[in-house]
């Protein structure tokens, strides 16, 4: 959950500045070991291991719920996603950061699978064609810092929270729609679906996976579907990923407490804190490279872990304290996830240095 407007129309006039290193939880949990239910099994069959890289171009993407991207990243190489940041320097207030986030507490997985509250657990996504037909997406709330539809968003589009016995639910309601014939990214923060197949949202932005600028109509301030304006679809653990063995992308995850500042890529803050000791949004965190991954750790944990080494995390939103984001399969261990990730603790982050922190 976010505060959206809080302090954004402040972010306009924000001033910039330099050298100082360049990131929700959901309602859903994967603290269920076993499984109480099964989602519908996800596009595209279980990981190729032949899979190509590509980067910037999603038209080799499985359709469906779950589609499987056959190798495919989203945004080119450069792109603040996909880069590596195992080298870059620590933060100077890497250790006070650290500390208000939770030393002592675990990862969680905020994805599994099975159900949670009757609701398939993370943040479900569908990969659509050219065919999918647009419709209009009207906005209750953010309308002014939105991209105007139309959307080809089905409407069947899976909503984040969404039980499958059709009860009615709250939560983000994220929808996520990715039309892999035009790289382009579609997301909506609390999605209704009407019955003339239309939106409403209280906010919905575009993004262009296969450019340089990720969303070229975005300004400074502008929120998205998420908190920080960043993109949710490419900060997701996949299983589709996380079963080769390799994860190239940074990871989503969300903080209780955040400071009324971002970083680029975000644009967006949510908070009327200006405590220095809070992360501000779009903040990367990494695993120390310190760290030694358990070699008796499944292969989609290490993944994981290598991905949060090599790319870090990014703060996308306000939640619950070390919640990684993850998109929802049947073929994900719980027990598994929540063991081995639960057991790699705050203290065994660090801040990647932030540069280009944009504050009231």
């Amino acid at each position: 959950m976010d505060i959206r407007r809080l302090g954004g129309w402040l972010a306009a006039s924000a001033l910039v500045i330099g050298l100082a290193a360049c990131g929700g939880g959901g309602s859903s949990s994967a603290d269920a070991g076993s499984d109480t239910g099964t989602p519908p099994p996800a596009a595209g069959g279980s990981g190729d291991p032949n899979a190509e890289l590509r980067y910037g171009d999603l038209t080799a993407a499985s359709l469906g719920v779950g589609g499987d991207l056959h190798g495919a990243m989203p945004f080119t190489a450069d792109n603040a996603w996909n880069r590596d940041v195992s080298a870059d320097p620590v933060d100077p207030a890497s250790a006070a950061i650290i500390a208000s986030i939770g030393l002592d507490r675990g990862l969680h997985p905020d994805f599994g699978s099975g159900l949670w509250l009757g609701a398939p657990i993370g943040i479900p996504y569908v990969v659509v064609s050219s065919g999918q037909p647009r419709v209009a997406i009207g906005f209750t709330d953010y309308g002014d810092e939105s991209d105007p539809g139309p959307y080809p968003i089905p409407s069947d589009a899976p909503i984040e929270g969404q039980p499958q016995d059709g009860s009615a639910f709250g939560g983000d309601r994220h929808v996520l729609v990715v039309d892999r014939d035009a790289n382009r990214l579609y997301e909506l923060y609390n999605a209704h679906p009407q019955a003339d197949g239309s939106w409403l949202a209280s906010s919905g932005a575009i993004f262009h996976l296969d450019a340089a600028v990720a969303r070229p109509s975005a300004m400074p301030g502008w929120t998205s579907a998420d908190a920080a304006g960043l993109p949710i679809f490419p900060g997701l653990v996949r299983y589709d990923e996380a079963s080769r063995g390799e994860i190239r992308h940074a990871l989503r995850f969300t903080v209780a407490r955040t400071r009324r500042a971002y970083l680029p890529p975000a644009t967006h803050w949510a908070s009327s804190s200006d405590d220095t000791a809070l992360p501000p949004m779009g903040m990367r965190v990494r695993l120390r490279a310190d760290f030694a991954i358990p070699a008796g750790f499944s292969q989609e944990s290490r993944a994981i872990l290598q991905a949060m080494k090599t790319y870090g995390m990014l703060v996308a939103d306000n939640g619950s304290n070390w919640y990684i984001s993850g998109a929802p399969d049947p073929r994900w261990n719980n027990d598994r996830l929540n063991a081995e990730l639960g057991s790699v603790r705050g203290s065994d982050f660090e801040v990647v240095r932030m540069q280009g922190l944009v504050t009231p």
